[in-house]
C-alpha cells in the first residue's frame, strides 16, 4: 500500500536515509526541513535529482518544528496535494555533550523544544486529519539514552529524550480508538553515519565547563565518547534505522511493534523498556483500558 508520509529533520542523518528508504519502497515521502530556499537549497535539490534517479515519489516541504505556523502551513500543503496523510515520524532532534551545570536553563529549553514540543507542534498540525480519516500510524524516534545506559556529559539530551519518549506512549493510549498506531523505534548511539556527535551543542556557560574540564571530571568526554565508539560494532550501519521504519510502516495495520530497537551496541534499554512496556500494559487492564492497548479498526 502506497502511503503519505511526513518526516520531520529529514535533511539528514536517519531523517535522510528514512525518507529515501520509504520512497524507494513505493510510498509517497515528503521529507521536511527547514530553509528549504536558504541553508537547505542545495540539500533540497539533491533530493529531487535522487527522486528522478530512481523512479520515487520523494518531495520536500519546509516545516520548521519550533513553529506552529510552520507545522500547520506543511500539514495543509500535502493535504492539498494529496487529500491524506497516512504516516507523521517524528525524527527531528538534537543532542548537546558536556556537563550538565555548565548549560544555562535556557539552553535546556532550548533542547527541550526541539527534541519534545515540536513534535507536539506537528501533532496538533496533522492528528486532525489522521482523526478524521479513522486511520494512521504516528512513528516516534526515540533513543536508547531514555532507559539505557547514560554515559555523563549528555544530560540535556537524555532528559529530552526521555521526556519525548514518555510523551509517545501517552498518546499511544489516547490515539487507539481513533485508528491510529503508534510505533516507537529505539535506535543506539550510532557514532558514525549520523551527524548527532559532530554537530552536538556545548555549554553556553564557558568559565563552569573549564571547572570540569580542569578538574578531576577532566578525561570524562575522551572516555565517554572512546567508550561509546569501542562498543559499537564495526558493521553498525545508521541505514538500519531506516530500513526498521521502513519495515514498521511496510507491516499491516494492527500488526505493528509497540516498540522497536536498533541498538548494536546493546546499551540495556531493550531490557528497560521491556518491563515498563510490560507494566503499561498491565496497568491499562487493571483499570479498565486494555482495549487501548490495540488500535481500533475504523469504518
Amino acid at each position: 500500500m502506497n502511503n503519505v508520509i511526513v518526516i520531520t529533520g529529514a535533511s539528514s542523518g536517519f531523517g535522510l536515509l528514512t525518507a529515501q528508504t520509504l520512497a524507494r519502497a513505493g510510498h509517497t515521502v515528503y521529507a521536511s526541513m527547514r530553509e528549504t530556499t536558504g541553508r537547505n537549497a542545495p540539500r533540497v535539490a539533491e533530493l529531487k535529482a535522487y527522486a528522478t534517479e530512481h523512479h520515487v515519489d520523494l518531495r520536500t516541504v519546509e516545516l520548521d518544528v519550533a513553529s506552529q505556523a510552520s507545522a500547520d502551513a506543511a500539514v495543509a500543503k500535502i493535504l492539498a496535494d494529496n487529500g491524506r496523510l497516512d504516516v507523521v515520524i517524528h525524527n527531528a532532534g538534537h543532542m548537546s555533550f558536556g556537563p550538565a551545570e555548565a548549560f544555562t536553563p535556557e539552553q535546556y529549553a532550548e533542547l527541550y523544544d526541539i527534541n519534545v514540543l515540536s513534535t507536539q507542534r506537528v501533532n496538533r498540525a496533522a492528528l486532525p486529519q489522521l482523526r478524521q480519516q479513522g486511520h494512521g500510524l504516528v512513528v516516534w524516534v526515540s533513543s536508547s539514552s531514555a532507559r539505557g545506559g547514560t554515559p555523563p556529559y549528555l544530560a540535556p539530551y537524555f532528559a529530552a529524550k526521555a521526556a519525548m519518549d514518555s510523551l509517545a506512549v501517552s498518546y499511544a493510549g489516547e490515539l487507539a480508538r481513533w485508528g491510529i498506531e503508534t510505533s516507537i523505534v529505539v535506535p543506539g548511539a550510532f557514532t558514525k553515519g549520523t551527524n548527532h556527535f559532530v554537530h552536538s551543542g556545548s555549554p553556553a556557560d564557558k568559565a563552569r565547563a573549564d571547572d570540569y574540564a580542569n578538574g578531576p571530571t577532566a578525561d570524562i568526554p575522551d572516555v565517554a565518547l572512546k567508550g561509546l565508539a569501542s562498543l559499537e560494532p564495526d558493521d553498525a550501519n545508521a541505514a538500519t534505522v531506516a530500513d526498521a521504519i521502513a519495515y514498521v510502516v511496510d507491516l499491516p495495520f494492527g500488526k505493528r511493534p509497540f516498540r522497536i530497537h536498533i541498538d548494536p551496541s546493546q546499551d540495556g534499554a531493550e531490557i528497560v523498556n521491556g518491563v515498563a512496556d510490560r507494566v503499561r500494559a498491565e496497568l491499562l487492564r487493571r483499570i479498565g483500558l486494555a482495549d487501548v492497548l490495540i488500535p481500533r479498526v475504523i469504518g
